[in-house]
């Protein structure tokens, strides 16, 4: 007589795992495409292989889902960049600590080194759902907004601030050298944002791995430029 198979807490907690994780992960690609009020419940469902009450079980509702995805899409772009931008922070901290100021040349480096790793992950296949996502975020702002604004957008900009600053000799608050970091971060992201007009213009059909040597280079100039000419203040 055969025994009937009972799951073991860890099975179950697992197979809640791969549903929850399922769920994040595509849900990011369907509210990108079609918005919060365009995705229905059972879009979000079918795209991510998974039963329709799951959606309720494991984040109380479609709402719960969309700022669940702005938190995951967060961790995901943390994981590509968390290496360098900790490596960054603990060099900041660790000058601040010691009383010292880092050099306009170190600030150069860690700026292109920065630059160069956002380029390439901009433009990979991948950062096409992260893109529709935060762009309409964007347009819109919703709490998701603030999640990925406070977990990634800020940290990063403010990070490359500082450094901007560093390059300028100016004030990391500073109006101006806020305004330049954003035009700094805009020509970076601009080849995510843009990325049909990128390929149109260079003559592109993807973005392969010559491509990227090509925008990694192009990134360390951004970064030369920098300071390079007279600074037009109002």
């Amino acid at each position: 007589m055969m025994k009937n198979k009972t799951s073991t807490p860890s099975q179950k907690q697992d197979r809640g795992d791969a549903t929850r994780e399922k769920l994040l992960t595509n849900s990011i690609d369907v509210f990108g495409r079609y918005g919060f009020d365009g995705a229905t419940t059972r879009m979000l469902a079918e795209a991510a292989g998974v039963n329709l009450q799951a959606i309720p079980y494991y984040f109380g509702g479609k709402e719960g889902l969309y700022v669940a995805a702005a938190e995951h899409l967060a961790s995901i772009i943390i994981a590509h960049v968390g290496d360098l931008r900790n490596a960054i922070l603990e060099r900041l901290a660790r000058l601040d600590s010691d009383g010292q100021a880092m050099t306009p040349g170190e600030a150069r480096d860690i700026l292109t080194q920065l630059a160069q790793r956002m380029v390439a992950l901009f433009v990979s296949r991948q950062s096409e759902s992260w893109a529709r996502f935060i762009i309409r975020e964007q347009m819109e702002p919703t709490e998701a907004f603030e999640r990925v604004y406070t977990s990634v957008m800020a940290p990063m900009i403010g990070m490359a601030g500082r450094l901007i600053a560093t390059i300028l000799g100016e004030a990391p608050q500073s109006e101006h050298v806020r305004l330049r970091t954003l035009s700094f971060v805009g020509s970076i992201l601009v080849f995510r944002m843009a990325h049909a007009a990128v390929l149109r213009q260079m003559n592109w059909q993807a973005a392969g791995p010559d491509e990227v040597d090509i925008l990694r280079r192009h990134a360390a100039e951004l970064v030369a430029a920098l300071g390079g000419g007279k600074e037009v203040r109002p």
